[in-house]
């Protein structure tokens, strides 16, 4: 509660300032300071009014102004002040001279400051503009690494009868320094791992941008719990900066849990509980070793995958990993026809047990990230009541960029393509001869500051000697439906299906995929607020089989809210309904995270 006193005490003194309005007017209260709310400060506030406003007038170039108070005193109501300013003739820039010496007279980030200087001859005066000036110019010189540098002289020379000023920066740079032994403390890991994540070469000039991106490539890693790379200011000598990388590893073992559900695509859209366990070692040895296990656990589609990683040539970007896991799956849609509505209703879906077995190295060149792999795969599976247990060793290789404009969740604009083959082969050991080609493309762009552009491509073909689609494992055919391919649609809801009579006697219709895929988006975002905004889209594509493109429509639109963990986004499609097929015509999609 607040007592009437401490009402009062808040309407000591009210302030009324006129002659002056825009942001003379806002230097002249911030420089006031706050209301008071005592009477001592009362008492300090007016007798410092004088010099404040002056203080404020000077600072913005004006040296000859006038200030009239007026101050009413009342035992019962708030004090009135008022002040009455007259500004007078604003004093202009006559000239700015700013000079360099020393090794930073060469330096380009130099020259591209100065001709961002903003300040020139017949601008106002402004001694905040000047400080900030003086403030960029050592910032930068620090972290270019001129810590030698010091002004010879800063000065504003102020001629008050001709209303002129003259600015005078004479910086002094001194030579730059460059790297000297970079340290790494708290580590078990090999020295020689360490120093192959030092992102310049031995001895480079000094930038603080290259400290941190050592940073960042410590932080890549994944072995460390806390990281501060420090340049030891104190230890300069011969011309050269020492660096200390403070580490502390992560716990030998981490376990987290995941709790979760999905609604399936049966006859009653049942709700199937998932629980989820890794397990991470981060730093399995100290060449860097390292492994994730996850398991997750449903009614009918348990799953384990274990990885093992290898470092080769250097931490992050040559890697070789090996990985086995056993995976129950599904794909697609199975309908029976219900011949009392005279409608295929929702049943299940392809069911898929998975052996898989691989190695692959990935190595990262210019922006590029390599992979090449040697899969085994065993997948067993009923098709129209008919049981395949199909084997393939699968030789495979991707390519893949990304590029972002910033590093936020959020970029405003960049790119990201893949482009992967992989080839089977009854002479690998393979049941079926297969080649499979898989490009896909996303490209973002922002246009007048709130106005976003995403669109992506999804192409997708298997190239087989076998006539039989069934022959070919679920988990290598195209399926499209869902927030990354076609919205409005359940996941993998669409694709080429097959008409039967089961053994029960009802007639099915099952969803199995086909040979090709080609799903494409376009999606325009408006920004409400920079957290918040709104998007339409239109999807479309599928995938088919030879012959049989049958290309599907949605449209919708969400909303996105940008949170810290990245975007979080509602959106609503409504698909064109298909009327061979008991498809939704509507969905919703909550998704999260970054779109790059």
């Amino acid at each position: 509660m607040f007592s009437a006193s401490a009402v009062a005490e808040d309407k000591l003194l009210k302030v009324k300032i006129t002659g002056v309005d825009g942001a003379l007017k806002r230097n002249i209260q911030a420089y006031l300071g706050e209301d008071p709310v005592t009477e001592a400060q009362r008492d300090a506030y007016l007798f410092n009014v004088s010099d404040s406003v002056n203080q404020a007038l000077e600072s913005l170039g004006y040296y000859h102004g006038k200030l009239n108070q007026t101050l009413t005193r009342d035992a019962k109501e708030p004090w009135q002040l008022s002040l009455e300013v007259t500004a007078g003739e604003v004093t202009k820039l006559q000239w700015v001279n700013v000079r360099i010496e020393g090794e930073m007279l060469h330096d380009p980030i130099f020259e591209r400051w100065l001709n961002s200087v903003a300040l020139k001859p017949g601008d106002n005066l402004n001694h905040g503009d000047y400080e900030q000036m003086k403030s960029q110019l050592s910032a930068i010189a620090f972290a270019r690494g001129y810590f030698d540098g010091h002004y010879q002289r800063a000065e504003i020379r102020i001629n008050r009868d001709l209303n002129t000023a003259q600015i005078n920066l004479v910086f002094d740079s001194g030579e730059r320094y460059r790297f000297g032994d970079i340290s790494f403390t708290g580590s078990t890991l090999e020295p020689e791992l360490l120093d192959k994540l030092i992102p310049f070469r031995p001895h480079a000039k000094y930038n603080t941008r290259r400290i941190a991106a050592l940073n960042q490539q410590l932080l890549d890693t994944g072995y460390f719990a806390s990281i501060k790379v420090l340049p030891q200011l104190d230890k300069l000598a011969d011309g050269k900066v020492p660096v200390k990388a403070e580490l502390t590893p992560k716990p030998a073992h981490s376990f987290q849990v995941g709790l979760g559900a999905d609604i399936g695509n049966g006859s009653q859209n049942e709700l199937e509980p998932r629980v989820t366990l890794v397990w991470k070692t981060p730093q399995v040895n100290r060449y860097g070793h390292s492994q994730e296990t996850s398991l997750e656990w449903s009614p009918d589609r348990p799953k384990a995958l274990f990885t093992y990683t290898i470092p080769l040539s250097h931490p992050l970007n040559d890697q070789l990993q090996f990985k086995a896991g056993l995976l129950w799956d599904s794909y697609g849609v199975s309908q029976t026809f219900d011949p009392e509505s005279g409608e295929y209703r929702n049943s299940g879906q392809l069911e898929s047990r998975k052996k898989i077995i691989g190695v692959a190295r990935n190595k990262r060149i210019s922006g590029w990230l390599f992979s090449y792999y040697l899969n085994g795969l065993q997948e067993r599976y009923n098709q129209s009541e008919i049981a395949y247990d199909p084997m393939f060793v699968m030789l495979g290789s991707s390519i893949s960029k990304t590029v972002r404009s910033d590093n936020s969740l959020d970029p405003k604009s960049g790119y990201r393509q893949l482009y992967s083959v992989e080839y089977t082969d009854p002479l690998l050991g393979s049941d079926t001869r297969l080649t499979r080609i898989k490009a896909q493309l996303k490209w973002i762009d922002t246009f007048f500051e709130k106005h976003r552009l995403v669109s992506r491509l999804d192409l997708g073909v298997n190239l087989t000697g076998s006539g039989e689609l069934a022959e070919i494992p679920p988990s290598l055919r195209y399926f499209a439906g869902g927030d990354q391919s076609i919205r409005g649609f359940s996941y993998q809801e669409l694709g080429p299906y097959i008409e039967y009579t089961n053994s029960d006697g009802e007639q099915v219709r099952q969803v199995v995929g086909g040979r090709y895929l080609a799903v494409g988006s376009i999606e325009y975002q408006y920004y409400v607020t920079p957290t918040w905004r709104v998007a339409a889209f239109v999807d479309g594509g599928n995938a088919f089989d030879a012959g049989q493109l049958d290309p599907v429509v949605s449209v919708g639109g969400g909303v996105h809210w940008i949170s810290p963990l990245g975007p979080i986004k509602l959106d609503i499609g409504f698909g064109v309904r298909d009327p061979q097929v008991d498809y939704s015509t509507w969905r919703i999609h909550l998704t999260m995270g970054t779109e790059l």
